[in-house]
């Protein structure tokens, strides 16, 4: 691999969540300040919304480390499930031992019952739900109903869900209006700016160990933006490739050159560039210039 090659203690472009590389972007920022704001204000539900790969999963991995010890955090990562079996994922991250053949209303007093024990210690208890946009409507509803469970003081469960933009959707929804009216803070993670990607890239080579001069080359940090249009997970696939071709021919800077090949061979940055030609042939036919535009 060519970490040595570049003096990197590790791979700095992995896919894999890891808070240790999250990058404090404007949007990032104020999306974990919002989170924090919110669950420490104590509201029962928050919204997190983001196209796929624009880092939703390490922002919810990076919120739960910053909470600290006033809170106790569940985590569903796939709550495409029924309310029954949504319950049960819920009961299992707060600990609750339950019978085998446990009825719904024993389950429902089961975790009431963790949640005022866990509110008499003091304790603030919140569940994050990622890929939210997949939770059955039915479910959701249900979620709604746990957070109306409460003390004299403030909520005993708050909620945030991380979902695609499709989870818009589903809460616009006139059956479960009375949770969307519940969403007091919501906040959309966008993708990152051409000098957001500079820093990004520089950010993460730094964590990973490098230490030497700029890596990727100015024209080099401009292709990755335009064929990524800003997504970090795409960010991350075309770094990872273009360091490897970098690597393979012994260079030490990442040049523009490296950065077409990585693109040639990643059929989702491909399919990013489509719409902007469509648009722009679209636009020409309409003024009557494509063949014109074609040939010169």
């Amino acid at each position: 691999m060519y970490t040595s090659h570049f003096g990197l203690r590790e791979v700095p472009f992995g896919i894999t969540p890891d808070t240790s590389f999250f990058f404090t972007s404007p949007h990032s920022q104020e999306a974990l300040n919002t989170l924090l704001v919110a669950a420490r204000s104590g509201e029962g539900f928050i919204k997190i919304t983001g196209e796929v790969g624009t880092g939703k999963t390490l922002l919810c991995r990076k919120f739960m480390a910053t909470l600290g010890d006033a809170f106790f955090t569940a985590y569903i990562p796939n709550p495409y499930l029924e309310p029954r079996t949504l319950m049960l994922a819920l009961a299992d991250e707060l600990e609750v031992v339950l019978d085998k053949n446990v009825d719904q209303h024993q389950l429902i007093k089961a975790i009431t019952n963790r949640l005022l024990a866990l509110a008499n210690e003091g304790k603030r208890v919140l569940l994050c739900l990622d890929e939210a946009q997949a939770i059955p409507i039915d479910s959701l509803e249900a979620l709604r109903l746990l957070t109306n469970l409460e003390t004299e003081k403030r909520k005993l469960l708050q909620i945030v869900l991380f979902g695609q933009p499709e989870l818009n959707r589903n809460l616009a929804l006139r059956s479960i209006r009375q949770l969307a009216q519940r969403i007091t803070f919501h906040y959309h993670l966008g993708p990152l700016t051409r000098d957001d990607v500079d820093y990004y890239l520089a950010h993460r080579l730094r964590v990973a160990g490098f230490t030497g001069a700029r890596l990727f080359s100015r024209q080099a940090v401009g292709a990755l933006y335009s064929a990524s249009g800003g997504i970090p997970r795409l960010v991350n696939i075309l770094a990872h490739k273009a360091l490897m071709l970098c690597y393979g021919q012994g260079k030490q800077q990442v040049s523009r050159s490296h950065v077409s090949e990585a693109v040639r061979d990643t059929i989702s940055a491909r399919r990013r560039r489509w719409p902007w030609f469509a648009a722009l042939a679209l636009s020409l036919a309409a003024g009557g210039g494509l063949t014109w535009a074609l040939n010169t």
